[in-house]
């Protein structure tokens, strides 16, 4: 279901550098999650997801709920399911196609908390950082898609929360929206708007501008609700990540390799329900999972090993060439600092890397994944940069080499004023925003990464407001869905 009547706009870059799997590893693993699908199974809650399984051939037991996936089964959904998928931005400027090793990146977490950029101390998220959030995703040029990233805790009706993140997230950026879902009314009325915002349901079909999440939860269960949304968003033939989060030790065996192997089990069931319900509807693997703490079996977000999960799991979801939906770049620091930039950076870099098609949650998140700091999003927009540059490798052909330049200059001459200097000095090198390389001794050289990062921050919350929606069809919207809350005295 690659969605390309328009032309578009992608600023994906291919990759295939980290391969933590072997290719018969590869194998095994596939091999292994048919035989866990089909001995197994999975613990269905959802009667309807349960029915669709059943529909299609499953083994179900009606008393236990669990319902056996044969292989031909789970085949045949891999087959089905879109190869390549595009989650479309509303202006055409920052498309992202998920396929094969295509890699990009995106926020996410949905975290409870922020570090407040005035006092820098951690509060409830609201909806006023929602807005700030996707304002600054939207100006930010290597973060593509907008995963909503902090949940409003002054919106105390379920039903109303997936309305007012989603509008106020279309409202401050056009591109690409993502978001978990917390009830069904909920997802319906997000559909609805997005509808009205496409200009009819099929326009929204076409090119589609917003996804959904839902949870195979670990070990191998769909319940009620994300089974329910998830074959709603199927049939409705929007894209819907299915994703799992197994830790290691807890709701998965110890070993990273058995960690794989559930996540791959799980999202695989997830895919095969979404096609269980519509053939070719457009289903995203998902993998979120970590290891603990092991003082305290708490999850963590920033270890390395969840970086290795993420990229091996990026290694087998591109076997089975199935788009996929991953994580990295969070860090379990409480504050931007040392820590929070080396956990960041090596994560993202390494599940970049392995051609991950969406790595959510790389900017912004930390503190176990529970709390969003603006000056950390702006960081790791820097650190995106320098991974992006990793992607694109080294080009050699027969003018980036300038063999003949360099015999022509001969022994002991330099290269400043060389045409082929200023061709290629603007294009070649990533060049920083936030890191100072300035001499100790030049001026402006005391601002720090940190700074610098803080007055982006400044420099966006005070710049004029104006929405991302045309001004009469944002009336309309409200009126129609008046759950929606505006800010007093701000954007409404």
């Amino acid at each position: 279901m690659n969605r390309t009547s328009r032309k578009v706009h992608d600023p994906a870059v291919k990759a295939s550098l980290y391969r933590p799997l072997s290719g018969s590893d590869v194998a095994r693993i596939a091999q292994a999650a048919f035989e866990i699908l089909e001995r197994s199974g999975v613990l269905t809650y959802s009667s309807e997801a349960f029915e669709a399984f059943r529909a299609a051939g499953a083994i179900v037991e009606e008393e236990s709920r669990i319902v056996r996936l044969p292989r031909a089964l789970v085949e045949d959904a891999i087959a089905s399911n879109p190869s390549s998928i595009t989650l479309f931005s509303r202006d055409g400027k920052c498309d992202a196609v998920l396929e094969e090793d295509r890699v990009h990146y995106g926020t996410g977490g949905t975290a409870i908390s922020v570090l407040d950029p005035d006092t820098g101390e951690p509060r409830p998220s609201t909806i006023e950082d929602i807005i700030l959030n996707a304002r600054l995703v939207d100006v930010l040029e290597n973060i593509h898609i907008f995963t909503i990233n902090v949940f409003p805790h002054e919106i105390k009706n379920q039903d109303d929360i997936d309305i007012n993140r989603f509008f106020h997230s279309l409202d401050n950026t056009t591109k690409h929206v993502m978001g978990g879902i917390y009830s069904f009314d909920g997802c319906k009325k997000v559909v609805r708007m997005a509808e009205q915002i496409a200009g009819s349901p099929q326009l929204l079909r076409e090119h589609p501008f917003v996804s959904f999440i839902t949870l195979i939860i670990s070990p191998f269960k769909i319940d009620e609700l994300y089974g329910d949304i998830t074959c709603y968003l199927a049939r409705e033939n929007l894209p819907v990540v299915v994703p799992t989060e197994p830790i290691c030790g807890t709701t998965s065996p110890v070993t990273l390799a058995a960690n794989v192997l559930t996540h791959v089990a799980e999202t695989l069931a997830g895919i095969t329900l979404v096609q269980c319900v519509k053939r070719g509807a457009p289903g995203i693997c998902g993998s979120v999972g970590s290891i603990p703490d092991l003082r305290t079996m708490n999850h963590l977000g920033g270890p390395i090993e969840r970086a290795m999960i993420n990229a091996a799991v990026s290694q087998m979801a591109q076997h089975f060439q199935i788009p996929l939906y991953s994580t990295g770049g969070t860090s379990d620091a409480k504050a931007v600092n040392i820590q929070a930039a080396y956990e960041s950076a090596m994560s993202s870099l390494l599940v970049a890397m392995s051609g991950a098609n969406y790595i959510h949650d790389i900017a912004g998140l930390m503190e176990f994944d529970l709390t969003v700091s603006y000056e950390k999003l702006v960081m790791d927009h820097e650190i995106l940069g320098m991974c992006q540059r990793v992607l694109r490798g080294i080009e050699v052909n027969d003018d980036t080499l300038a063999t003949e330049l360099i015999i022509e200059k001969g022994p002991g001459k330099d290269f400043l004023t060389a045409d082929h200097t200023l061709k290629y000095m603007r294009e070649e090198f990533f060049m920083p925003q936030l890191a100072n390389r300035a001499k100790r001794d030049e001026s402006g050289s005391a601002l720090s990464a940190l700074e610098k990062a803080r007055r982006f921050v400044a420099d966006v919350r005070s710049s004029e407001w104006k929405s991302c929606l045309d001004e009469e069809l944002r009336r309309n919207v409200l009126h129609r869905f008046p759950e929606i809350k505006t800010l007093d005295g701000g954007p409404s």
